[in-house]
């Protein structure tokens, strides 16, 4: 009973070469309420085929310092490949000094590893997150701690980490009014 407008749209007119899109309609993400595959509700956008995301445990020492104060040390950290960014170092809370992380509002929505919480340090902002609750595909970091090695200091076998150019992400908000209970109830 409800109607929304541009939500679709139709390729007219189209050379040899692109007939598979005949008769095909395209839909508007974001003009429209849910999209699923099968039976499950997709949450922020669709899933990219060729993304990936490895996890994997190591032995290798991971330091994070804010100036002198260590924030965290680990002998057992959890590094995240993902398509296209620099590898994420996950840290267990045992070996965090959490007094030193300050939870801030807001979170931001990962379609492949659900919400993130984030955590100044010192001056800081947005120094670390957290998926406190992982999705299931990830959970293997869920309620780890990752740091950002452009705001504070992050030491790898004694090595400091650097983002390359174009590794940096770009945290997005809730998509299409998606609140975050919505997300969590998923």
């Amino acid at each position: 009973g409800r109607r929304t407008e541009r939500a679709a749209w139709q390729f007219t007119g189209l050379p040899s070469y692109a007939d598979e899109l005949e008769g095909r309609v395209a839909f508007a993400w974001r003009a429209l309420d849910a999209f699923y595959e099968e039976d499950e509700r997709i949450l922020g956008h669709a899933a990219d085929a060729y993304h990936r995301i490895d996890i994997r445990d190591t032995s290798r020492t991971l330091e994070v310092r804010s100036g002198d104060t260590v924030i965290a040390r680990t002998t057992r950290p959890v590094v995240l490949y993902e398509s296209g960014f620099a590898p994420r170092w996950y840290v267990p809370r045992e070996d965090i000094k959490e007094k030193e992380l300050t939870p801030v509002e807001g979170r931001t929505f990962c379609p492949y590893k659900g919400l993130a919480d984030y955590y100044d340090i010192g001056e800081a902002k947005k120094a670390a997150w957290s998926y406190r609750e992982a999705y299931p595909e990830v959970g293997r970091v869920g309620d780890l701690v990752s740091f950002e090695p452009d705001r504070v200091e992050v030491y790898l076998d004694g090595e400091r980490l650097h983002l390359e150019p174009g590794q940096q992400v770009v945290p997005h908000g809730v998509d299409r009014s998606l609140g975050t209970d919505e997300v969590l109830s998923h």
